[in-house]
């Protein structure tokens, strides 16, 4: 296991050094400069100063050098737009709440997820599985940002029941982490229903069924494991998601989370904050696939580990 986790951490390095670097080319070959926006408020002499100041004078591979150094040792740098915030500060101060909403939102994505899964497999070729199958249809289909608009229409202006925007309360949180959460829904419903179904023709199930075990139980205590083996894959890029923050959701609900800070500094050619966030982004994505791997492998004994084929 060691091994494995161990290479896995070296593969993980070098997809990192890959980000970074096409991030890097990416940002410099794009048109603008972060100082346009405040360019009739500046004079020349000063926008040639700044840039200067954040090294965007020097050569390219001087350019490239410091910042691969200075991400390996987690510093993203200051930010162009905010004078004395560092980018390490910003993601301090809104990772917490992005956290919060993916949490959430995760919860209700694996909790319903699953047991619609569930009830569909159980119910198979049934109203159950109908209904169910509906439900996973219509989550996959509507957008997160379709389905925020129409909660904050209804359930904020038309009803009145919870608040559009902002990040007070408990109450604020609600609209968000459905519209966030509600997507994911039909996709891990999906995976366990035909994780389930497979599972139910396999000769262990079929043993327990003979002695004498209920339905549930089967379910519960043998097949739903296995059947949870595409489910756990899936969370690894999903949980990097939602931990992250939503950028479009953040951004509907004015919620000062990641998300917002990542759309706000693209609007800006904020070239230090995009490329932090997608760098912290990209660290958490690769740490949860990581994760996702190990817990597949401990629930299944069967996933050769020090194989060729990992």
């Amino acid at each position: 296991m060691a091994k494995y986790i161990a290479k896995r951490i070296l593969y993980a390095l070098i997809a990192l050094l890959v980000i970074v670097t096409v991030t890097f080319f990416l940002m410099r070959i794009a048109p603008g400069s972060p100082f346009a926006t405040e360019q009739n408020n500046i004079s020349p002499a000063i926008q040639e100063q700044l840039s200067a100041t954040y090294g965007l004078n020097d050569p390219w591979y001087v350019q490239y050098f410091n910042y691969v150094k200075n991400v390996f040792t987690f510093d993203f740098g200051e930010s162009m737009k905010y004078r004395g915030r560092t980018v390490n500060a910003m993601i301090a101060e809104s990772f917490p709440v992005s956290v919060q909403l993916g949490l959430q939102a995760l919860l209700i994505s694996l909790g319903l997820g699953v047991l619609l899964g569930v009830i569909a497999a159980m119910n198979h070729n049934k109203s159950g599985d109908y209904f169910a199958t509906t439900v996973s249809v219509l989550g996959i289909s509507v957008p997160s940002f379709v389905l925020a608009g129409l909660s904050q229409y209804f359930f904020g202006l038309k009803l009145g029941w919870f608040p559009i925007s902002g990040w007070q309360s408990l109450l604020h949180t609600v609209l968000p982490t459905l519209a966030l959460g509600m997507v994911h829904v039909g996709s891990i419903a999906k995976m366990t229903r035909s994780g389930l179904l497979e599972q139910n023709t396999s000769e262990y199930v079929k043993l327990a069924r003979a002695k004498g075990l209920r339905r549930w139980q089967v379910v519960y205590k043998h097949s739903l494991r296995n059947a949870l083996l595409p489910v756990v894959t899936y969370l690894g890029p999903l949980v990097a998601g939602v931990l992250t923050g939503s950028f479009v959701i953040e951004k509907i609900f004015a919620i000062p989370g990641l998300g917002r800070h990542f759309v706000t500094s693209i609007n800006n050619r904020d070239y230090t904050v995009i490329m932090g966030i997608t760098v912290f982004y990209s660290i958490i994505l690769l740490g949860m696939v990581i994760l996702a791997d190990v817990i597949n492998a401990l629930l299944d004994p069967r996933i050769d580990l020090e194989g060729g084929n990992d």
